[in-house]
C-alpha cells in the first residue's frame, strides 16, 4: 500500500495541497503561540525604576491582608494608607527623609501622560541635568526629554510655568518636576517617601504600620508595578485563544478535504476492491497519505513559525501590548507540541474519511453517474446532532445557572464554536432545499439548482467554510457590541441629571471646587467618589466589589438607580447598597466589609440591585470611603432654571481647576464603553485565522472540483453553450454555494446571540441585539471573491481547449 499511496499522492497532488497549506500554517501558527506562551512563563521582574538609586522606600499600607482558615487573603485597597506621622517623625531622627508625590500634568504642547513630581526625588531614579538648572520657585519646573528647552513657557491647568532646567530621560515616563513645596501644594497627599538611612533601623522604627521597600522589592513604589504581569496575562489568554481557534479551524479543514477527496475518488477505491483490496486496506492507505501530508506539513510548520515567533514578539512590543524588554526565549517543547499537535490533526481529520472509504462497494466501479448517494454520511449526522445537544444543553444550564457567566469574554468567544461545528456538519441537510430556493427561474438558474443539488457534497464543502467564518464575524463582534450596548443602556437609565461635571484627568475635586459648584444659582449637585468594598464569602474567597460613595437624598435627586428590594433613601453611615451578585443580598441582613482604605465594618444591607452586566457596582455614604476624593459631580435643574444659564455658570465654577461640564448625553457617549485593546486584538486575529483558512478551504475545493468537471464543461460546449456562458455557469454555483453558507451563518449568529439576549434579560437589562452588518457583509464579499476567483479561474484555463479534447480526457 505504501507505493500506492506515494503514487497517489504524485498524481492526486492538487487534492492533498489544500490539505497541506492549511496544516502547515496551523504547525506554524501552534509554534509561533507556543514561543510566545514559553517566552513569558520566564519573564524577569521589572526592575525598581523612579527609586532605583534611593536606599529605603517607606510605603503606605496599600494591601488587605485577611487571615483565613486555608492562609492569608489579600486584595488591593482602593485608598492606600499614608504613611502615620508619628511614623515619619521617627524617620527623621535616623535620616532625610524625601515625600514623594505624583499627579496628572496636563500641558499644551507636552507629551501624553505628563506626571509631575517634587524637585528632591529626582536624585533617586536618578535623573542627571542635562542642560540649565533645578526649580527654585513656584513658577519653574525641569522636564525630562528634549521636547521643551529652557526659558520656554507651558500654559499647565495649574497655571504658567517656565522651564529652568532639561532632565536625561530614562524612558520609562515624561515628568516635569516642581519644587517641593509648590508640588505639596499641587498634591497634598501622599503616601509613601524615601529615606537615607540603615535599612534594619528603618524597619525598626517602621513596625507594621507601613511597608519597608529595598533591593528589587523599591519598584513597587513605582506607577502601576504589575503592568508587566497584566500584560503577560493578555497576551496568555490572545495567544491561547488563537491556537485553540487553528487547532479547531485546521481539523475542520483537513477533514473536509478528506471527506471531499474521497467522495471524488470512490470510483478509484470501487477498482481497488474490485482487485482484491480488503476494507481495511483502503482506511490504512487513506490514512498514510494523511500522515505523509502531515509529516511534511508539520515540518515545514515548525520551520515557518520559527521566523514567525520573532516577528509576532517585535510587533506586540511594538503595539504597546507587551513589555518592551519581551523576547523569544530558546525553548523545545513548542516546537514538540506543534509537530504532534500537526500529525494528530491530519490523523484525526482523515479517519472519517478512511471509514467512508474503507465501506466502498466494488460495485460502485461500474457506476457511470457521480451524483451524490447521501447528504451526509451516519457518523455525520451523529456528531452534528449531538454537538447540537450539547450547544443547547450547556445553553440551557447557563441561562437557569448563571446567566452572567454568557456575558464572559471566554465564553462568549468559545461557545459559539460548539453551534458553529453542528451547523457545519448538519448543513448538507438544508443547503438542497436552500439552493433551490435561492436560484432564478432560468436556464442557468436551472442548471445551478441541479448542479448544486446533486453535487451535495461539492456544495457543502465549499459552504462550510463560508459558514464557519461569517459565523464567527457575527458572533464575536456580534456579541462585544450586543454588551456594550447594553452596558451603555445600562448607564443610560440609571442617569437622571441634566449635567455631569468631571475633574481634570487623574484629579479630583477639592472642597473649594465643590463649594464653587454648590453656589450655582439653579443646581443642586451630588458629589461621588469611586471607592471599594472588600467582603470574605463563604470564609475563604476575599471578593472586592467597585462602588461609590454619594449622599443618599442628592443621589436619589440626580440618579434612578434600579433597586430590586429596599429604597436609596434608606442608605445612611450604618448601611451599604449591593447587587444580587452578592452572597448576602437580603434588605436587613448585615454584612462584614472592608472599606476602601482597609477599615473594617459591619453594615446592615439598605437595598438591592440586580446584577445587569457588572456595573451595578455597591452604594455607601462619604463617611464609609474614607481617603476618596469627589470624580464625578451629577447636576440637576431645580424648578425654572434655564439650562444654558446654569450650564455656563457650571463651566466658570469648574474651569478654575480644569474641570468639563457636559450634558447628560454628552456624557453617557464620553463613557460609551469599548473593547480594549487586547480583546480586540484577540477578536481580529481569530477572525483573520479563520479568514486565511476559508480562503484555503475554498480554493481547494473549487480546484479539485474544477479538476474533476472538465467533461462535464467539455459536454456543456458541445451541446452549444458558449465559453462565457458556461464561465457564467461556474461562477453561478461557487457564488450560490458561498450565499448559503453566509446565510447559514448569518443564521447562526442569529441564535448565539439570541443566548446573550436571553442571559441580560435574566439579568434585568433591557437588550438590544445588534448585529454587526457591515462586518458580516464585508466577509461574505471577501468569501464569495475568493469563490469567484477561484472557481472561474481553473475552469478558465481548461475551457482554453477544444471542447472534443475536453470531452475525451480520463479521469
Amino acid at each position: 500500500m505504501l507505493s500506492v499511496t506515494l503514487r497517489t499522492l504524485r498524481a492526486r497532488w492538487a487534492s492533498f495541497t489544500g490539505s497541506f497549506v492549511a496544516l502547515s500554517l496551523g504547525v506554524a501558527l501552534l509554534t509561533v503561540m507556543g514561543l510566545a506562551l514559553a517566552s513569558t512563563a520566564g519573564a524577569p521582574e521589572r526592575g525598581p525604576e523612579r527609586f532605583a538609586a534611593a536606599p529605603v522606600v517607606v510605603k503606605g499600607q496599600d494591601t488587605l491582608r485577611v487571615p483565613t482558615p486555608i492562609g492569608i487573603r489579600e486584595s488591593p485597597l482602593a485608598q492606600p494608607r499614608p504613611v502615620p506621622a508619628a511614623t515619619v517623625a521617627r524617620l527623621r531622627t535616623l535620616g532625610p527623609v524625601v515625600e514623594d508625590r505624583s499627579f496628572p500634568v496636563p500641558a499644551q504642547g507636552a507629551p501624553a501622560g505628563l506626571v509631575g513630581h517634587p524637585w528632591s526625588t529626582a536624585a533617586f531614579a536618578p535623573y542627571d541635568l542635562a542642560t540649565g538648572r533645578a526649580p527654585r520657585t513656584a513658577g519653574e519646573v525641569a522636564v525630562t526629554g528634549d521636547w521643551a528647552r529652557p526659558g520656554q513657557r507651558l500654559r499647565t491647568d495649574a497655571g504658567t510655568v517656565r522651564v529652568v532646567g532639561t532632565l536625561t530621560s530614562r524612558g520609562f515616563e515624561n515628568a516635569v518636576f516642581f519644587t517641593d513645596t509648590r508640588a505639596a501644594q499641587l498634591h497634598p497627599s501622599t503616601t509613601q517617601l524615601a529615606v537615607r538611612a540603615d535599612p534594619a533601623a528603618v524597619r525598626a522604627a517602621v513596625g507594621d504600620s507601613a511597608r519597608v521597600l529595598t533591593g528589587t522589592a523599591r519598584r513597587l513604589a513605582d506607577a502601576d508595578p504589575g503592568r508587566d504581569r497584566e500584560a503577560l496575562t493578555a497576551m496568555n489568554a490572545l495567544f491561547g485563544t488563537a491556537g485553540g481557534v487553528t487547532a479547531f479551524v485546521s481539523v475542520f479543514v483537513v477533514a473536509s478535504t478528506f471527506a471531499f477527496a474521497v467522495a471524488q475518488r470512490r470510483r478509484e477505491f470501487a477498482l481497488l476492491r474490485t482487485a482484491g483490496a480488503s476494507p481495511g486496506q483502503l482506511r490504512r492507505a487513506v490514512l498514510a497519505e494523511a500522515l505523509a501530508v502531515g509529516v511534511l506539513a508539520s515540518v515545514a510548520g515548525c520551520a515557518l513559525g520559527s521566523y514567525g515567533a520573532p516577528l509576532l514578539a517585535a510587533r506586540v512590543v511594538e503595539e504597546g501590548l507587551a513589555p518592551a524588554w519581551f523576547t523569544i526565549g530558546e525553548h523545545t517543547w513548542p516546537y514538540h507540541a506543534a509537530f504532534w499537535t500537526g500529525l494528530l490533526v491530519a490523523l484525526g481529520g482523515a479517519t472519517a474519511a478512511s471509514w467512508r472509504a474503507g465501506r466502498t462497494a466494488p460495485t460502485d466501479a461500474l457506476r457511470e453517474a457521480a451524483a451524490d448517494s447521501g447528504p451526509l454520511t451516519p457518523g455525520r449526522l451523529l456528531c452534528g446532532t449531538v454537538l447540537l445537544l450539547t450547544a443547547a444543553v450547556t445553553l440551557a444550564l447557563s441561562l437557569t445557572g448563571d446567566p452572567s457567566d454568557l456575558l464572559q469574554r471566554k465564553t462568549y468567544i468559545s461557545r459559539p464554536m460548539l453551534l458553529i461545528t453542528a451547523a457545519a456538519l448538519l448543513a448538507p441537510l438544508v443547503l438542497r432545499p436552500l439552493t433551490r430556493l435561492a436560484c432564478l427561474p432560468s436556464a442557468v438558474g436551472m442548471l445551478v439548482r441541479e448542479n448544486t443539488a446533486t453535487e451535495v457534497r461539492r456544495t457543502a464543502a465549499l459552504a462550510a467554510p463560508v459558514l464557519v467564518t461569517v459565523a464567527l464575524a457575527g458572533s464575536l463582534l456580534g456579541a462585544t457590541a450586543t454588551l456594550n450596548h447594553a452596558k451603555s443602556t445600562e448607564t443610560s437609565e440609571r442617569t437622571t441629571a441634566a449635567f455631569v461635571v468631571t475633574p481634570a484627568a487623574g484629579r479630583g475635586f477639592d472642597a473649594a471646587g465643590l463649594s464653587r459648584l454648590r453656589a450655582v444659582p439653579g443646581a443642586r449637585i451630588s458629589a461621588t467618589s469611586s471607592t471599594a468594598v472588600t467582603v470574605l464569602e463563604d470564609g475563604v474567597a476575599l471578593i472586592r466589589s467597585e462602588a461609590r460613595a454619594a449622599t443618599p437624598a442628592d443621589l436619589a435627586a440626580t440618579s434612578r438607580l434600579p433597586i430590586g428590594a429596599g429604597r436609596t433613601a434608606d442608605l445612611d453611615d450604618g448601611s451599604i447598597i449591593v447587587n444580587e451578585e452578592w452572597q448576602r443580598h437580603r434588605v436587613g441582613d448585615r454584612v462584614r466589609v472592608w472599606l476602601g482604605d482597609g477599615t473594617p465594618r459591619t453594615l446592615r444591607i439598605a437595598a438591592v440591585m440586580p446584577t445587569g452586566t457588572g456595573g451595578n457596582g455597591v452604594y455607601v455614604t462619604p463617611r464609609n470611603a474614607p481617603g476618596a476624593t469627589a470624580d464625578r459631580v451629577e447636576v440637576t435643574l431645580e424648578d425654572g432654571a434655564a439650562p444654558g444659564t446654569v450650564a455656563a455658570a457650571l463651566r466658570e465654577a469648574a474651569g478654575a481647576a480644569g474641570g468639563r461640564v457636559l450634558t447628560r448625553d454628552a456624557w453617557i457617549d464620553a463613557t460609551r464603553p469599548d473593547t480594549n485593546r487586547t480583546t480586540r486584538l484577540g477578536v481580529f486575529l481569530v477572525l483573520g485565522i479563520a479568514l486565511l483558512y476559508t480562503g484555503i478551504s475554498v480554493a481547494n475545493t473549487t480546484v479539485m472540483a474544477a479538476s474533476d468537471r472538465v467533461r462535464d464543461l467539455a459536454v456543456l460546449r458541445l451541446t452549444g453553450a458558449t465559453r462565457g456562458q458556461v464561465l457564467r455557469l461556474t461562477a453561478a454555483e461557487a457564488l450560490t454555494a458561498t450565499a448559503a453558507g453566509a446565510l447559514l451563518g448569518v443564521l447562526v449568529t442569529g441564535v448565539n446571540l439570541a443566548g446573550m439576549w436571553g442571559a441580560l434579560g435574566l439579568l434585568s437589562v433591557r437588550p438590544t441585539v445588534t448585529l454587526p452588518w457591515q462586518a458580516l457583509g464585508a466577509t461574505a464579499a471577501a468569501c464569495a471573491l475568493l469563490a469567484l476567483v477561484c472557481a472561474t479561474v481553473p475552469a478558465a484555463l481548461a475551457l482554453r481547449r477544444r471542447p472534443a479534447d475536453l470531452a475525451g480526457m480520463r479521469e
